[in-house]
């Protein structure tokens, strides 16, 4: 009777005895290179807990391939509702066992069967565990003469006071008051006063597209006019 044993990968059990060929998770690992599962729960009449010390399962990575399509239907929530599908192949190693060892697996240095997905983050870990090379210490900065009070920085201009607060009619934010200002506009009696010309045209500079006539602003503006 052959050996048998029970290994974990890629959440997922496995039983398995020497010479079983299977398909599991993608392995960081080339065709014909040797890896050891050691996640054993079960081997022979032993079983783990959770998992058996120093068991271990040996294989030999026969090559990477990708299991069968599967299809996925994704329905929009929409007005106009849509569906699709989608496909996709999960990505797999195709390997065969060569050896359950009972015992000593922590011994044998043959390379772990890590996940490809698992790489990065023991990559990760390992950088992690380096010391930090030791920072020079910065040469100390001379410090700055003081102004004169009479070559002190002047004070900041006052912000300007002129016009209305356009942000006050409905649609319009900061930076279309930004570009109202560039354009010479500054109060709602201005754009009270537009005639469709001058909608058109401001339409046109702010890449509105109808939007003044939309959100009435030449309302707003008038009503906001009058105080």
């Amino acid at each position: 009777m052959h050996m048998f044993a029970v290994l974990k990968t890629g959440g997922k059990q496995y039983k398995v005895s020497s010479g079983d060929v299977l398909r599991v998770e993608k392995l960081a690992a080339d065709a014909g290179e040797k890896v050891q599962f050691n996640e054993i729960l079960m081997v022979g009449g032993t079983v783990g807990t959770p998992v058996v010390e120093g068991a271990a399962v040996q294989a030999e990575v026969i090559d990477q391939i990708k299991g069968e399509k599967t299809i996925n239907f994704v329905k929009r929530r929409r007005k106009h509702s849509s569906k699709r599908t989608k496909g996709h192949r999960q990505q797999l190693t195709l390997l065969r066992v060569t050896d359950i060892l009972e015992k000593g697996g922590d011994k044998s240095g043959v390379k772990a069967a890590v996940g490809a997905g698992s790489v990065a983050g023991v990559a990760v870990a390992a950088a992690a565990t380096k010391k930090p090379a030791a920072k020079k210490a910065a040469p100390k900065k001379e410090a700055a003469p003081k102004a004169d009070a009479k070559t002190a920085a002047p004070k900041k201009a006052a912000k300007k006071t002129d016009g209305d607060d356009l942000t006050q009619i409905s649609g319009v934010g900061p930076v279309i008051v930004g570009k109202l200002h560039d354009l010479g506009v500054t109060t709602f009696a201005q754009i009270a006063a537009w005639t469709p010309e001058d909608v058109a045209a401001m339409d046109e500079k702010l890449n509105f597209k109808g939007r003044i006539d939309r959100d009435d602003w030449l309302k707003q503006a008038a009503e906001l006019a009058k105080g």
